[in-house]
């Protein structure tokens, strides 16, 4: 009898040793692989993937990536959310980069109770009035007032004209927070619109040469401000290009060529300003991989999945109501993209870097502090 009592008990331990083996935290992914704005989720993606690659465990379970594409739309943002929560059971999610994207996922996250954090969406209403929706980058109203002091202090620019890409919320929260401090230091502001896929802008450059703009601010995403500043310069415009975030994918280059020579963006990270050993690290780990520097919206995906893992490991739970929580205590956490704490509002406070387009390469040019722009 004690035979067969110590072979049940041995046959239950192999089965739970055999089972914990299998156990798994699912977290999904939600990005733009295909549509216009591929070229940045895939950059998102291998932040991603590097990090992954560099902790794939969390309370001694396997992580387990699940991705979901939303073909760069708002519908198959929620769509996808809904799928990687019904379906997947995810306890989390990376996603998405576009503003718009991020706050149609965002309905469900908060409906569902599963935590959603941004790493790249800008624009304040993400995370307005939520308790799920979080980010690991800087919002808007501190993007745009670092352009208008850079614009004001650095390039003594004294008018400028902004195309506002009327379809992206990014783009809009972008210009109205630009365009307020601009004013706000005596500056004067011609502002013209466009929508995501248009190919002719002469008309538009047309009134800003009118108006005598010292400087176009393009506050849409890389592929509209390649042709944009391509044809303003066909068209004989001299003067400075500035832009957000949206700028830094290396088509912006590819596309633009030398127009966008010159050009000066708001941005999250780089890695020439990269000033811990983690940041270092990430350097070369990526160089490694690709065969090439890290961008920033590398950089910030590799943020977002260290940063859920880390907010599993203080509330020693995957609960994503605990997850979600955990995420908002979030404080002086050292990333790649520097330090970085994530406020009770879901959002995060960090320096802004200002990049420039230089010789065919994204070159790091000033850092300016969060608390300066206060």
């Amino acid at each position: 009898m004690l035979g067969k009592t110590l072979k049940a008990l041995l046959f239950t331990l192999i089965s739970l040793i055999y089972m914990s083996s299998f156990a798994v935290v699912k977290i999904g992914v939600l990005l733009p692989l295909t549509g216009p704005l591929a070229a940045a989720g895939d950059l998102v993606k291998r932040g991603i993937e590097i990090a992954h690659n560099e902790k794939g465990s969390v309370l001694g379970e396997k992580v387990e990536l699940v991705y979901m594409d939303t073909r760069s739309e708002k519908t198959e943002a929620a769509n996808g959310m809904a799928r990687l929560i019904d379906r997947e059971k995810v306890v989390a999610v990376i996603g998405e980069i576009m503003s718009g994207n991020s706050m149609a996922a965002g309905e469900l996250a908060e409906s569902k109770k599963i935590p959603l954090l941004s790493p790249a969406s800008t624009n304040p209403l993400v995370t307005q009035g939520k308790k799920f929706v979080s980010r690991v980058c800087f919002i808007d109203p501190v993007q745009g007032t670092a352009l208008a002091e850079f614009a004001v202090k650095n390039l003594k620019l004294t008018k400028v004209t902004v195309f506002t890409d009327i379809e992206q919320d990014y783009s809009v929260g972008l210009s109205n927070y630009f365009i307020e401090r601009f004013k706000k230091s005596g500056g004067k502001v011609l502002q013209v619109q466009y929508k995501t896929g248009d190919t002719d802008f002469s008309a538009q450059i047309t009134q800003a040469i009118a108006f005598g703009s010292e400087a176009i601010l393009i506050a849409g995403y890389y592929n509209e401000i390649a042709l944009i500043a391509q044809q303003a310069r066909a068209l004989g415009f001299k003067g400075y290009f500035l832009a957000g975030d949206g700028a830094n994918a290396p088509e912006l280059i590819k596309i633009g060529g030398k127009a966008v020579e010159g050009l000066y963006f708001s941005d999250h990270y780089h890695p020439d300003a990269a000033l811990s050993s983690l940041g270092k690290r990430f350097v070369e780990l990526y160089e490694k991989r690709y065969g090439e520097k890290p961008s920033t919206l590398s950089a910030l995906g590799y943020d977002a999945y260290m940063i859920i893992l880390k907010a599993i490991e203080n509330v020693k739970s995957t609960n994503p109501e605990k997850i979600a929580l955990g995420i908002r205590n979030i404080e002086n956490y050292d990333g790649v993209t520097g330090s970085i704490t994530i406020d009770k509002m879901g959002d995060a406070t960090k320096d802004i870097v200002i990049l420039v387009a230089k010789n065919d390469n994204m070159t790091f040019f000033t850092r300016i502090s969060a608390n300066s722009l206060k």
